[in-house]
């Protein structure tokens, strides 16, 4: 059996006093070279690892983790990642790792870059962020590496950095796993609309894999893009209204983000047989597709992502860890069937 030995076992083996032995592992105070040969030798044998987490303790370190993210006021989709992250959050406190939340308002890049500069002079060890605007969030991320501080994303990468420690989904296929999905339940007659709801950049790599699908297929249904604002919301109704008139041969209808409940309010009787496939476990967006309004939702795991992203970095300082490149969740198909299995108690 493997046994733990103390550093008076490690002193006696090697010959030398409890004292050099800890000045040998901590890394502190004056040590003979022979007597550092001794017990680097000892702790070869013995496979000595250390224990990061009583280091930690003992010298009182204390790891800041800034996460810079959307305010879900403004946006219920972010609610389910700040439960994450407090779950996190409260996980590795004990061990000396402090998180820190800084809200932006998703649809206001301006609010995205004050709240980074709340957040960076603090001096973090750590930021993670979710990056809905690409060029502000480059600014950002080259800030960090000037800075030493290690960056994480979730839920949105940053193009230009080939999605580094990224956690979430694979946009790109999830959006042939959509594309797929409304194939099952149109005919060839079909004609489909992609709809961004207030667009931001991880939408076209929804779009584009969503598109590349049916360009593999030979008799691919005519394909239309579309792009809408929700601020306005009399102007948002219109709009939509405006849409499916104008456009009467649509019959199915892929919306790129959370808010496939806002749009079917917004069209009322208009929705028909109109086939919707959508993103996201709102309450909204479950109840409708529990009464058939929306016909598949595709979980992102929102909650999941922050936690493993701050659970991620919080193991990196506390015990070595690498961070992953890139985690890419599974994409869960929701039914009106399997949806109560998903929502949290």
């Amino acid at each position: 059996m493997d046994k733990k030995y103390t550093i008076k076992d490690i002193a006696e083996l090697a010959g030398v006093s409890k004292g050099t032995v800890d000045r040998v592992l901590h890394r502190r105070g004056k040590v003979s070279p022979k007597a550092l040969a001794d017990v680097e030798k000892v702790l070869k044998e013995i496979d000595y690892q250390p224990n990061p987490i009583a280091r930690n303790l003992k010298n009182n370190k204390v790891y800041q983790i800034s996460v810079l993210m959307p305010n879900p006021k403004f946006d219920a989709y972010w609610e389910p990642a700040f439960r994450g992250i407090q779950v996190a959050a409260k996980e590795f406190k004990p061990f000396g790792v402090v998180v820190n939340k800084f809200f932006y308002n998703p649809f206001d890049p301006i609010s995205f870059l004050e709240k980074s500069q709340e957040a960076l002079p603090k001096q973090p060890d750590a930021l993670l962020m979710a990056p809905l605007f690409q060029k502000e969030a480059l600014d950002i991320y080259n800030e960090c590496q000037e800075k030493d501080i290690l960056v994480a994303l979730f839920n949105n990468a940053i193009d230009a950095f080939n999605h580094e420690h990224f956690i979430g989904q694979d946009l790109y296929q999830s959006g042939r796993v959509a594309a797929s999905l409304i194939d099952k339940l149109v005919d060839e007659s079909a004609r489909i609309a992609i709809l961004h709801l207030d667009e931001e950049a991880n939408m076209k790599f929804r779009e584009n894999g969503f598109k590349s699908y049916f360009d593999d297929k030979s008799n691919a249904a005519p394909i239309k893009t579309f792009s809408l604002k929700t601020s306005d919301k009399e102007m948002f109704q219109k709009e939509s209204v405006s849409l499916l008139k104008s456009n009467p041969e649509i019959t199915a209808v892929f919306i790129t983000n959370s808010k496939t409940h806002v749009f079917i309010k917004a069209i009322g009787s208009l929705k028909k047989d109109l086939t919707l496939v959508g993103y996201d476990l709102l309450d909204e967006n479950v109840d409708l597709l529990k009464t058939g309004c929306i016909d598949f939702l595709i979980h992102q795991k929102p909650k999941r992502q922050a936690y493993l992203g701050v659970g991620y970095l919080a193991e990196h300082f506390l015990f070595g860890k690498t961070v992953p490149d890139q985690n890419l969740l599974p994409i869960d198909v929701i039914t009106a069937e399997n949806a109560v299995y998903y929502q949290e108690k």
